[in-house]
């Protein structure tokens, strides 16, 4: 879930992440309908792995473990959590890594796919070392200035391919990417 002007800083609600004075949590919610709805339950619906930062984990503990009837795959994928200072939680299916090298691991292992949710340090770390696949993007029709930002401190250059698009009466634009290879550049028009 992003703005246009690419902030992805607590999407969902007031408090879920106020840091650096942010003051626009759960900026989303003005913009949910029966489409984006739909398209967010078929995300859910995904049998899927995760890979979150520790921030947002937190988050994630504080809620989903006694929300399962709104995402029932939540507790069943395993949630890897990539942080220095956590070890250990009670929600199941949690594993604590932290490295780039542990991610990697994971990336050329079998298994489900992982998906990242929030995490914008986690994020901009994948793109950065050019370990990111697909992006499924949430574009909301707002811009907010100030906040932690998708595309904030660099990247490797990739193309990207749309596989799929929506637009939801409220505005949001549901994109998703697939990685296309590198940049290819040229002359336009000739």
């Amino acid at each position: 879930m992003i703005t246009l002007d690419g902030v992805m800083q607590a999407p969902g609600g007031l408090e879920e992440d106020p840091s650096d004075g942010f003051k626009f949590g759960g900026w989303v919610a003005p913009y949910g309908d029966e489409v984006g709805g739909e398209v967010v339950q078929k995300e859910l619906s995904l049998a899927a792995d995760y890979l979150l930062g520790r921030k947002t984990f937190d988050i994630w503990a504080a809620f989903w473990p006694e929300h399962a009837d709104i995402w029932p795959g939540i507790n069943a994928g395993t949630k890897y959590v990539l942080s220095r200072t956590m070890k250990k939680s009670d929600w199941k299916n949690t594993v604590f890594i932290d490295s780039l090298e542990d991610i990697k691991k994971l990336r050329n292992s079998e298994g489900a796919d992982i998906q990242v949710w929030g995490s914008s340090q986690v994020v901009q770390l994948l793109l950065k070392d050019d370990l990111v696949d697909e992006l499924w993007l949430k574009i909301y029709p707002l811009m907010l200035g100030k906040g932690k930002k998708l595309f904030d401190n660099g990247l490797n250059p990739a193309a990207f391919t749309i596989t799929e698009s929506t637009v939801t009466p409220s505005g949001v634009i549901t994109a998703y990417y697939k990685r296309a290879g590198k940049v290819k550049t040229g002359i336009f028009g000739a």
